[in-house]
Order: C-alpha cells, then structure tokens, then sequence
C-alpha cells in the first residue's frame, strides 16, 4: 500500500514583503543563473564554431598582400620594370644593367586558392567537428540535469529543516505542557520532585534541538540560494511541500533501455567513437595526393598612387608526400588505436550506466518502502503518546514513560521527514540516471 503523505509547516508565515518560490520556480532560475550552464553553452557554441572552421576547408582561400621595395640590385631592376611594364629600348644598355639606379617598387597581389582534391581530409575533419558540438550538447544537457538535481536537492533540503523546525519547537511546546503537567501532579500529591527535575532536563534536550534545527535552517536556506545563484541571504517562503513522489513509469527494464538510449553519458560515448572515426579517416588521406589550383593577380607600379603593370598567372598542382619518416603511417595507425580505445570506453560507460540504475532504482524502492514504514510509526507513536499522558494525568504511569513516548514521537517524526526527504532525493536520482531529468520530469512534481 503506497501512502502520500503531506507535511504542513505551522507557524511559518512568510515575512512581509517575502516572495514565494515554488521548486519549479527554482529549478527555472537555477538554469538561467547557474554558472555551470553557463559554462556548458559557451563550449557548445565554441563547438560550433569549430564546425565552420572545419567547412572552410571546402572553400577558396582568398588573400591580398601589398609589398614595397626598393633596390638597385641589377635583377631585382630588371625583372621589376618588366612587370611595371616600363623596360624601354635604352634598358638594355650594358652599362645600365650592370649598373642600374635604385629602383620603387610597390605590389599588390590578389591570390586565390582552391584545393581540388585531399582525399576526403576536409570532409573528416567536418565529420569530426560536428561530432565534437554534439558532445559538446550533450554535455550542456548533463550539466542542465546536475543543476536541477542540485536545484531540488537544496530545496527539499530546506524545507526538511524548515519542518525539522517545526517538529522541534511542536517537541518543545510538548515539553513545556509536560512540565506543567508534572507541576499539576506533582501538587496533587501523586509524584515527587525528581519527576519535575526530569521533565526539565527533557526540556532541555527539547530547546537544544530547537536551538540546533533554527541554524539548520539557516544554513539549507543558504545553500538553497547558493544553488540558485542568489545571493546567500535572500528570505524566501518555500511553497512546494515535503510530499512524497510518484514515478509511475519507473519500470527497471525501461530505465535501463532509455538510460542508453537518452543519458548524456552514453550518447557522448557513441559520438566520441564517431569523433575518433572521422579523424582516423582524416588520417589515412594524407597517404594520397593533394591537387590545388591557384589563381593570382598582381600589379606593379613605381608610385604606390600610380598605375602600373599588371600581370596574371593560373596554374595547378599535385603535392604527394611519398615519404616523411614515416610520420602519416604513425599517425594513422595512433588514429586506429584511439578508435578501439573509444569504442571500448563506449562499452564500459554503458555498461556503468546500467549499474547507476540499478543502483538508484534499489534506493528509490527501498526509500518508498521507508515511507510506508515510518507513516505507520509516527500514527502509532502519537496513540500511545496520547494514551501515557492521559495515564499519567490519573497516575497510572511513571514519568519515565510519559518521556520516553515523548522522545519516541520526536524521533518518528523525524524519522518520517528524513524517509520522504530521501524517497526525494532518489527519484531524482533515478531521474538523472536514466537521462529523462527536465524541469518538468515526474521527480519533481
């Protein structure tokens, strides 16, 4: 029998003024503000990027230079009034060229480059690149699910301590009641003062867990904002309840097919094989040739503002590296070697994945079942708390156990907060272990 048990903070009312943050509310802000998000888009768009650098490699390459020189060395003279289109009849003159004056020359010089032919090495390195902003987007959307986990991990843990307050100080008012009672005994005739002196020193234990889950509070309260990215003292009321959660569809045979199917980890895992494919490939064309055309246009003036010469030339070329130490065979066989060690990383990743689900489905059925455990706990611990007082009252018990079924109240209370904290905590583990974590996930409702 599966109970849902909701638990009501007393004496909380929000402070003037004090927003209210539903845990759909902080999980929205903390992936906006969240650095780690932040970080992940970054390298996702840098990925990106690296994709277009990559393309270029399909593209002409297009460069303008402009040069000034400027000297009286005979060829230099010679071969630069050529292409300024100034050698006249009188430059052939033996004398002028083994002697010639100094002369300016200013170029300019429009080049392209086109690449014909690399045996597939562009296209690799494409493949390559997109594969690398895949992993990159996956790796955003497991830093997206970390932050909600941690997200809903600080806020459940400040509404337990916010009713871990609430349970101290119903505890310390009990307490006081006690003492009061005692006292009423006490005068009647029917106890002594030593059940006095031990119902104070019960409340004192009372008021050093009140005192103790107050700065508890304090403290989830600033982890919580810390999470958020909000600064550590913000106040806020925290409307979501400590209830405990439903996963209707948390089979383990479906967890398990959509944990390698969906988790960020495996799909990084396949796309990292396919990166280290695309540049085993990228390797192997360096063994072929390479075929380039190659346009450029030049002028050549005397005067930078002038008109000179101008001169063109096309041309094509094949670059086949036959031998260079035998680095390409090195490399590409390093290429082969990273393909294997990807490809059994990938196995070794889902096989850890499957394991973190198991794993996190044992502790959401055994959270489950402590909920189930602790509800019947707490009702039975209140029946017989009010049945020693009233025996109490007629003098039919000791003090001993009216405290004892005190103490026994408190821990059942707290042991029940602690059971649907952490029946909490495990569905979204569970959550984030299959890879199905989103704001909106069941874990979270």
């Amino acid at each position: 029998m599966k109970w849902t048990v909701v638990i009501v903070a007393m004496g909380f009312a929000p402070a003037w003024g004090q927003s209210a943050l539903s845990l759909a509310d902080a999980v929205r802000m903390g992936l906006e503000h969240h650095p780690a998000v932040e970080a992940s888009v970054a390298n996702k768009q840098a990925a990106q990027s690296r994709i277009e650098q990559a393309r270029a490699g399909f593209l002409p390459k297009v460069a303008y230079s402009e040069a000034y020189q400027r000297s009286n060395n005979p060829i230099f003279v010679f071969g630069s009034l050529l292409t300024q289109h100034r050698f006249a009849q009188q430059n052939f003159d033996l004398g002028t060229l083994n002697t010639p004056n100094f002369l300016n020359n200013f170029q300019s010089q429009l080049s392209v480059d086109q690449v014909l032919f690399d045996a597939g090495e562009a296209k690799a390195q494409v493949a390559s690149a997109e594969a690398g902003s895949q992993i990159a987007a996956e790796a955003e959307r497991r830093a997206r699910m970390d932050v909600i986990a941690g997200v809903a991990g600080a806020y459940y843990g400040a509404v337990l301590a916010k009713e871990r307050l609430w349970v101290a100080q119903e505890a310390l008012r009990s307490g006081e009641a006690d003492l009061r009672r005692a006292e009423t005994v006490r005068g009647a005739g029917m106890s002594t003062d030593a059940d006095v002196l031990s119902v104070r020193v019960h409340l004192a234990g009372m008021k050093e867990r009140e005192i103790q889950a107050r700065y508890a509070l304090e403290v989830a309260s600033a982890a919580l904002n810390d999470a958020l990215g909000e600064p550590l003292e913000t106040q806020r009321d925290l409307s979501t309840p400590l209830v405990a959660a439903r996963l209707p569809n948390a089979t383990l045979e479906s967890l398990d097919r959509t944990s390698v199917q969906e988790r960020p980890d495996t799909r990084g895992a396949v796309l990292s094989v396919r990166a280290a494919e695309s540049q085993s490939a990228g390797a192997r064309s360096s063994l072929f040739p390479r075929i380039s055309l190659r346009g450029v246009f030049e002028a050549d003036r005397r005067n930078f503002v002038t008109r000179g010469g101008a001169n063109w030339f096309v041309g094509a070329s094949l670059e086949w590296n036959l031998f260079n130490g035998f680095s390409d065979q090195s490399r590409r066989r390093e290429a082969e070697q990273l393909v294997t060690a990807a490809r059994a990383q990938q196995k070794q990743t889902e096989s850890a994945v499957r394991l973190e689900v198991r794993r996190a489905n044992a502790d959401w059925k055994g959270a489950d079942e402590r909920i189930e455990v602790a509800t019947t706990a707490v009702a039975e611990a209140e029946e017989s708390l009010r049945i020693t007082r009233n025996r109490y009252e007629a003098g039919l018990t000791t003090v001993t156990e009216l405290l004892r079924n005190e103490t026994a109240w408190l821990e059942t209370q707290t042991r029940h907060l602690e059971a649907i904290y952490q029946q909490r905590l495990a569905a979204t583990a569970l959550e984030l272990a299959a890879g199905t974590l989103t704001g909106d996930s069941d874990a979270l409702k």
